[in-house]
């Protein structure tokens, strides 16, 4: 796997990697895009999660599905994708399947009709149901494989290509001179598989400590970049 060229206007922020012998974009908008078959892929958009924790009496600000569903509307017509994978936890739970959540997720998908959206299911998937018949989403089990690549739910190598993955949220703790701590979301890059950051903005992380040929790359405030791996 390999760093490419120098990013253009049309691409600041974002970074392009090598694997499988295709060219994939990571983006600051914590996506990838697979520029050759105009494909956008996401993890872990947890659409509803806010709702979920209100439905429990805990007291959450509103607003975070539609700034999340603004921003894949944004990466969506920035890369001119045809097509969206979501890998996996589309929505977030039962108790999130709120009336507010199905109608700004409607007049969303009504925005991008002629979009192609497949999910690949994940944990919280099964739990919350099916997404709405109206969404015009095609839903599939994991493993998904369209070669080179794997599309999965959970990062784990598989036998037949290369994975994408999501479900545990990679972040990276970097630390300063003066003993200050910096905790971002990340893109993990393993032998064989990419485990994409979380979507949602109202997600949790999990702080990974990178192996032996490694390679991290960080959102931060200027885009996408690559930490040494020590």
């Amino acid at each position: 796997m390999e760093t490419l060229a120098e990013p253009t206007s049309a691409t600041k922020g974002d970074l392009q990697l090598l694997v499988a012998g295709e060219t994939l974009r990571l983006l600051p908008e914590k996506a990838i895009y697979w520029e050759r078959c105009s494909t956008l892929l996401v993890a872990d958009t947890h659409w509803g999660k806010a709702a979920s924790f209100r439905a429990a009496s805990i007291p959450i600000p509103q607003g975070t599905t539609q700034a999340d569903l603004e921003r894949l509307s944004q990466v969506i017509e920035r890369t001119h994708a045809t097509r969206l994978i979501v890998l996996g936890d589309l929505l977030h739970s039962r108790e999130g399947r709120s009336a507010a959540t199905f109608e700004k997720v409607t007049q969303w998908r009504r925005r991008h009709e002629n979009l192609r959206i497949e999910l690949i299911q994940g944990n919280h998937d099964l739990q919350a149901g099916l997404p709405l018949a109206d969404w015009k989403i095609v839903v599939a089990r994991p493993p998904v494989i369209e070669l080179p690549f794997v599309w999965q739910h959970e990062p784990m190598p598989h036998a037949e290509g290369f994975v994408l993955a999501g479900h545990i949220h990679p972040s990276i703790v970097l630390k300063g001179l003066a003993r200050q701590t910096l905790r971002l979301p990340c893109f993990h890059l393993q032998q064989n598989q990419l485990t994409l950051p979380a979507f949602s903005s109202f997600a949790g992380g999990y702080n990974i400590k990178p192996g032996r040929g490694d390679r991290i790359f960080p959102v931060a405030d200027t885009g996408v970049v690559e930490i040494p791996c020590n």
